[in-house]
């Protein structure tokens, strides 16, 4: 008999780490796969649901203008209650640190419905940093049954926790097996025409400096120290395009049009899909982000990152010398990226032959284990 399996999501990167798990569960035949998005990033998430032909069973749409975490917890335990009261599920799967992986498996964990956590144990081990997903992780491990955590380190992490040995699974990051299928995608033709058509206004002269930023602990003094030593950049070094997909964020939005607007080598452009991102990704020399993703795929292209954060519980892209952090602090920023434009030695030392964070078999280990632990 199918087992009943619930995937829940809310943002894009949770539905694209998701992606490969709920194409492969579905081509088992050993479950019936539901999806649950709670619409954290309704057009980001709408974008990557079709690239991958995923189909949405419950859609909560539970975001409201300039809502506090507080509301925004409180509509999506109601609404996640719900779903999972209308049907008998055998397990919820959540990804990540979002308030919806947290509200998800505290509501399944009500229900005493088994949990999945992908990609478990990643710790800065400063609670407010980032804001709120340090917490969250915490709180959805202890009331996971199963962890399947991405690299030994955050085996590591979760067992300093007295998390049970017996719940975590190192499995590698499934954003390597998203990127893989994504890449074979992008390179059909039509993909090839539709990405060409739509970044048609990215120059193609100039060494592409892609920039992603928007984490909620560096609003204010440093983020706007991230866009002044974007600007530098812009300014000072030769042969620079720079790219910037604004997040749609407010906090975002209006430090990167007062000091980055109007500058001719800047394209401050709206958010883009994921096979966009990952076009953009290909063609960039170097990369400057935030985002958690970005770090983890990036070493598959084999570029420079730099991570404008002071802490990242992602520290094996550091570790291994495919990423270096620079926080927000805006001589650092310059002088990294001056340094990798300078110095051939320098930039290759970035490139690496294998990514730290997966093979692209994780998705296929993550279902194996499932299928054990439901006995389907």
């Amino acid at each position: 008999m199918k087992k009943n399996v619930l995937f829940v999501f809310g943002t894009r990167p949770e539905a694209i780490k998701l992606a490969p798990l709920i194409l492969l569960g579905k081509k088992t035949g050993k479950f019936n796969v539901f999806t649950c998005s709670t619409g954290q990033h309704k057009e980001m998430l709408k974008q990557v649901l079709d690239f991958f032909s995923i189909r949405t069973d419950y859609d909560l749409d539970v975001m409201k203008p300039n809502q506090s975490l507080s509301y925004l917890t409180g509509e999506i335990a109601k609404q996640i209650e719900t779903v999972i009261s209308g049907k008998k599920f055998d397990m919820i799967v959540v990804q990540g640190d979002t308030t919806t992986a947290f509200v998800g498996a505290l509501i399944a964990y009500y229900h005493k419905i088994p949990v999945a956590h992908i990609e478990a144990g990643l710790r800065t081990n400063d609670k407010f940093s980032p804001f709120p997903e340090e917490a969250n992780r915490g709180m959805i491990s202890r009331l996971s049954d199963l962890n399947f955590a991405p690299t030994v380190n955050s085996k590591e992490n979760l067992l300093k926790e007295s998390v049970s040995p017996k719940s975590i699974f190192v499995t590698g990051n499934t954003v390597i097996d998203a990127l893989q299928e994504g890449r074979k995608i992008i390179r059909k033709n039509v993909w090839q025409r539709r990405l060409k058509i739509s970044l048609s206004g990215i120059p193609n002269k100039g060494k592409i400096v892609l920039v992603t930023g928007h984490r909620r602990e560096s609003f204010g003094k440093p983020f706007e120290n991230i866009c002044r030593a974007i600007k530098r950049i812009a300014k000072e070094i030769d042969q620079t395009h720079i790219v910037y997909p604004v997040h749609l964020n407010p906090n975002v939005r209006r430090p990167v049009k007062k000091i980055l607007g109007d500058i001719d080598n800047i394209s401050l452009i709206e958010p883009v899909s994921y096979p966009e991102m990952i076009y953009l990704m290909e063609r960039s020399y170097i990369i400057l982000t935030d985002s958690g993703g970005i770090q983890e795929e990036a070493p598959t292209f084999g570029k420079p990152v730099f991570v404008m954060r002071n802490v990242t519980e992602r520290p094996e892209g550091i570790d291994s010398g495919v990423a270096k952090l620079v926080g927000s602090n805006s001589n650092k920023i310059f002088k990294e990226v001056k340094k990798s434009f300078e110095s051939l030695k320098y930039y290759k030392s970035f490139k690496t032959n294998s990514n730290p964070y997966g093979d692209g078999k994780s998705s296929m280990r993550i279902i194996r284990t499932l299928m054990d632990f439901l006995n389907a």
